[in-house]
């Protein structure tokens, strides 16, 4: 008897609590749709009301203040350009580029040498020393010196290469033999002379020609 009596207050027991936790469960629904119904309505009539702002109340237009008086601005003043240092250019990269060396110059033929001079030529022989001395007064003959005779003799010499007088002849006479006979001896005797040149420059035979005039002295 007190053993069923025990299963009976367990059976009693778990019942009410089966039902309590149902009544749990159930509240826990209401309230919850409940809350969720009046969340959504009272939005929707959130949503519904129109709240008009009131607009501030015109302020009335103030007239525009008078102008400024405009002060008197200066000249401008204009400053010089700023002074840019000039900017060193770059400095050019010398390569050097070996080149092949020029050729030699030509070598110019030596000019060449002037001509020789023309030998010297001397169509006739030219005297040495004064040709008065190669006869003169102290020669006079003295017969004829005795006869006081007077007179020109004219002659032309004939000069070999070595500058003597090879022959001598009378081209005009005195007039008097023995006066041309001494004329002849003397100027054979003394006269000496440059010979004359042929066209190589080589000393030739050549004339000369002069006169004589005997005067005796007073």
């Amino acid at each position: 008897m007190a053993y069923a009596d025990q299963e009976m207050s367990s059976n009693k027991v778990i019942s009410i609590v089966l039902v309590v936790i149902i009544h749990l469960l159930l509240g826990y629904a209401l309230v919850t749709g409940l809350a969720y119904t009046a969340v959504k309505k009272v939005a929707s009539q959130l949503d519904m009301i129109d709240i008009d702002e009131e607009e501030p109340p015109e302020e009335p237009e103030e007239p525009p203040p008078p102008p400024p008086d405009k002060p008197i601005e200066p000249p401008p003043v204009v400053s010089p350009p700023p002074i840019v240092a000039p900017v060193a250019a770059p400095r050019p990269v010398i390569r050097t580029v070996p080149t092949a060396p020029p050729p030699p110059a030509p070598i110019a033929a030596p000019p060449a040498p002037p001509p020789p001079p023309p030998p010297p030529q001397r169509a006739n022989p030219e005297a040495r020393g004064n040709p008065g001395s190669w006869a003169n007064a102290n020669d006079y003959p003295s017969r004829a010196l005795r006869e006081e005779r007077e007179g020109t003799t004219r002659f032309r010499l004939t000069v070999n290469a070595d500058g003597r007088v090879s022959d001598c002849q009378i081209t005009g006479s005195s007039g008097h033999a023995d006066l041309d006979e001494a004329a002849c001896k003397n100027l054979t005797r003394r006269a000496r002379f440059k010979p004359a040149l042929d066209s190589n420059g080589n000393p030739t035979t050549g004339y000369y020609a002069n006169a004589v005039r005997w005067q005796i002295p007073k």
